[in-house]
């Protein structure tokens, strides 16, 4: 494990916690990234593992309500019909991924498939953002069983390097009519369990794979997308309720051109 694996792994991992919670691909930011910085990881195990960071960024930023929710549901039956929201929200993703995840990995992972959809999400997002829906929900509570299947499968569009989870939830939910602030906490309480199904099932597939440098590796990746996760977490609630997701938007649309361009140029 050298100093450039390192300082790569590092920059990775920034990369991860910064835009695991926003609406422009955590994973397709990484393989762009690692692509043109020459890092490899086998079966791009790296990219998916160091989400465990990520994951228990959010999970100490929602502790409390975390423990209130667990506390109230055996007494409290919406406190039960958000929990049974949340993991009907998961099932579709755990289910395709379940089946689908290494031919994903094989035909879908590729820069220029990623370049595509991160241009392509940025102008849905920016119609979405500019488009006036009805307003039904303004807490993530209110949710349906019904609403929360149907974000569960909006969600298993993530699976397409590019796309976002949190965007194509956020979005799922907007269409239904839900707030902005809403279907962003939402997004969040539904990366918990998709997250760390993921986690699970690369180790499970590939913990044979790695070598004691890749181990390492994914420990400093893990701490440093912790770290940088928990900053976003923190702020992105309040700057989406201010200012909506055009930033995010341009965001995508920018670096999906830059990407096509540094394809053309460096290959």
């Amino acid at each position: 494990m050298d100093v450039a694996s390192i300082g790569k792994a590092v920059v990775l991992a920034l990369v991860e916690g910064a835009t695991e919670f926003i609406p422009v691909s955590s994973t397709g930011h990484q393989l762009l990234v690692g692509h043109f910085i020459g890092f490899e990881s086998p079966n791009n195990t790296f990219e998916v593992l160091i989400q465990l960071g990520a994951i228990l960024a959010i999970v100490g930023v929602y502790f409390r309500q975390l423990l209130d929710l667990l506390r109230r549901a055996p007494r409290d039956p919406s406190a039960r019909r958000f929990i049974l929201a949340i993991l009907i929200a998961f099932l579709p993703a755990a289910i395709i991924g379940g089946l689908f995840s290494k031919y994903i990995k094989f035909y879908l992972f590729n820069p220029w498939i990623i370049c595509s959809t991160l241009v392509a999400g940025g102008l849905v997002l920016l119609v979405i953002d500019e488009t006036e829906i009805e307003q039904k929900y303004d807490d993530v509570h209110q949710y349906s069983l019904p609403m929360a299947l149907k974000i569960g499968f909006f969600q298993c569009l993530a699976m397409i390097p590019g796309v976002s989870r949190s965007g194509a939830t956020i979005v799922g939910a907007m269409l239904m009519g839900s707030g902005k602030r809403a279907a962003t906490e939402f997004s969040f309480y539904l990366a918990m369990p998709t997250m760390a199904g993921a986690f699970a099932k690369d180790l499970l597939d590939n913990y044979k794979n790695l070598s004691k440098d890749d181990v390492g590796l994914i420990a400093i990746g893990f701490v440093v997308a912790f770290l940088s996760a928990l900053f976003v977490v923190r702020k992105l609630l309040d700057y989406v309720s201010r200012h909506g997701f055009a930033l995010f938007a341009w965001w995508r649309i920018l670096v999906g051109a830059a990407g096509f361009a540094g394809l053309i140029i460096f290959g």
